[in-house]
């Protein structure tokens, strides 16, 4: 049985189903294209988020991906796995989520805007662990609507990471969709006042080929990220950044002895990388982090790594 903390798990009414094995990125797009393209022609009444949680036991992490991933974002050669490789581990489960026939949101143009990541315990490369994944909370947005994709991964029947990742539906709401307000939700990502970059930088990035490599880490293989036609089709000049590899390279940049222990990793993403680009980076002693544009100033992410 699994050892439940208080407010983890799927909401309650949520129904579990057992996937036999953890789903390919691959054929996953495959089908996020098609569906996109049938929401956008039919336009159809929306439901309600599906109300189910997917299930994959067994899963392992591969020594070759954890490698090559390590040393793409500047985490230390160990087996330990780091916070943002968990994401990508689990990663798979939560897009199954998004291109279920019930999910009633188009997947490809999707904007991730906001990251919170628990991590309970740590886990290393030998572990064989348990994820779960759904969607919760259709919010209203200045926007468009947002929506919380999260994953949990158990390791012995006892929880060790938990992600919710929100991500952005631009355009008028889905008739029919039921959504909270957006006043409901403290951590807006839609917030007024966007932060100003720190005086100086700890460093210096400058990207050329990252969204290749990282697909290539990750299996993510995002139109917007990875083809410039394809980041044209979504509003975008140039492909852009993944936005979990500035914030898992971000978070290698943070103290060490913040990580150590039980944290959370907090991300509010601000205004996407455009590649290649050369940006900055700072981190203070307390956890606080941010990249931003070395020409416009412009801020691309805010972090934070706190005790749990």
């Amino acid at each position: 049985m699994t050892h439940r903390r208080p407010g983890h798990g799927p909401p309650a009414g949520y129904r579990e189903e057992l996937l036999p094995t953890m789903p390919s990125l691959g054929k996953l797009y495959a089908t996020a294209m098609a569906r996109t393209g049938r929401l956008v022609l039919a336009k159809p009444v929306a439901h309600d988020l599906p109300k189910v949680a997917l299930r994959v036991d067994g899963v392992r992490a591969d020594a070759a991906g954890l490698s090559d991933y390590q040393h793409l974002v500047g985490e230390p050669g160990t087996d330990e796995l780091p916070a943002g490789y968990v994401h990508v581990l689990a990663f798979p489960l939560a897009m199954a989520v998004m291109v279920r026939e019930d999910f009633p949101l188009p997947v490809l143009g999707m904007v991730h805007v906001a990251n919170r990541v628990e991590q309970h315990h740590r886990l290393d490369l030998d572990e064989t662990v348990t994820v779960r994944a759904w969607a919760q909370e259709a919010r209203e947005h200045a926007r468009g609507v947002t929506v919380d994709l999260v994953t949990e991964v158990t390791y012995d029947g006892t929880l060790a990471w938990r992600g919710a990742s929100t991500y952005l539906a631009k355009g008028r709401p889905p008739k029919g969709l039921p959504l909270r307000p957006a006043t409901e939700r403290p951590e807006r990502a839609d917030r007024a006042e966007r932060p100003q970059p720190p005086s100086e930088p700890t460093a210096v990035w400058r990207l050329s080929g990252v969204a290749a490599r990282y697909a290539e880490v990750s299996g993510d293989r995002n139109p917007i990220h990875v083809s410039r036609l394809g980041a044209r089709l979504f509003g975008f000049k140039r492909p852009i950044a993944h936005g979990m590899y500035t914030a898992s390279r971000a978070l290698a940049g943070t103290p060490a002895a913040l990580r150590r222990r039980p944290f959370v990793w907090t991300v509010d993403f601000a205004k996407p990388v455009l590649l290649p680009a050369t940006v900055e980076y700072a981190c203070d002693p307390s956890g606080q982090h941010a990249v931003w544009s070395r020409r416009s100033k412009s801020v691309h992410l805010t972090g934070r790594v706190e005790a749990l």
